[in-house]
């Protein structure tokens, strides 16, 4: 597959290593130009390119994996030459203490991030590779079948996008799990007992189903509290996200 990762931090190089030593041709972009992305390139076998070129030659497949206070400053026709059946992935997660700064539909519950994402992009998105850590992604793959093996949920609202990247995500070594809609990706969001935890498939479908579908202002309240109590212990250790 031909596929562009907009964005070249930890989730979009761990990705771009993995679907490299596949075989796909990978394009990465940045925000600051490929002359920046040699060490990159090193890692990873991908392309660098411009924003833009990641866009155009991602024919197959579109990672958007910034943070999410910069999605508004992407241009507005950046997906315009993208195929209408090409599945466009966000990864994004909300950290107002650390990155993003308050975003008001994230604090009211009225949007999950990755309606919010898709509101800008203005393409439908797919929620995926938001709850687990990069470096799992390059260490943890493990062969269909295997006892234990990692799963992760996968959110959209296009049924067709959406079985594209579960099969990726099969291919990258993890089972892929339905997670709904993206209105129900809040499931997967930050300060919920499925992220960053690496449930294996039972386990995740089990916890999924367990939440409900639609989300009440309680779970909206304890899933907040949670993460800024991660958030701040995360400060409290001076880690600092770009």
């Amino acid at each position: 597959m031909n596929i562009g990762i907009i964005g070249a931090g930890h989730i979009g190089s761990a990705l771009a290593v993995r679907l490299t030593d596949l075989g796909h041709s990978v394009y990465i972009a940045n925000s600051r130009g490929p002359e920046t992305l040699k060490y990159v390139e090193q890692k990873t076998g991908a392309q660098a390119v411009t924003a833009e070129e990641a866009a155009q030659h991602g024919t197959d497949l579109v990672v958007v994996t910034i943070p999410l206070k910069n999605i508004p400053d992407l241009p507005k026709d950046l997906l315009a030459s993208v195929p209408r059946e090409t599945p466009i992935i966000d990864t994004s997660n909300y950290y107002p203490m650390l990155r993003d700064g308050r975003i008001e539909e994230l604090e009211t519950g009225s949007l999950t991030e990755s309606e919010w994402v898709q509101q800008h992009l203005g393409r439908p998105v797919v929620k995926v590779f938001n709850n687990i850590y990069a470096h799992h992604i390059v260490e943890k793959g493990q062969p269909a079948g295997t006892p234990g093996r990692i799963s992760l949920p996968v959110a959209s609202d296009d049924a067709a996008a959406k079985q594209k990247v579960m099969q990726m995500v099969d291919e990258l070594g993890f089972d892929a799990v339905d997670a709904g809609t993206l209105h129900q990706s809040w499931r997967q969001q930050p300060g919920t007992p499925s992220y960053g935890a690496d449930m294996p498939a039972d386990k995740l479908r089990e916890n999924l189903a367990s939440l409900g579908t639609e989300r009440t202002e309680e779970q909206h309240k304890e899933f907040l509290a949670n993460h800024a109590k991660t958030e701040q212990a995360m400060a409290d250790q001076g880690i600092k996200l770009k």
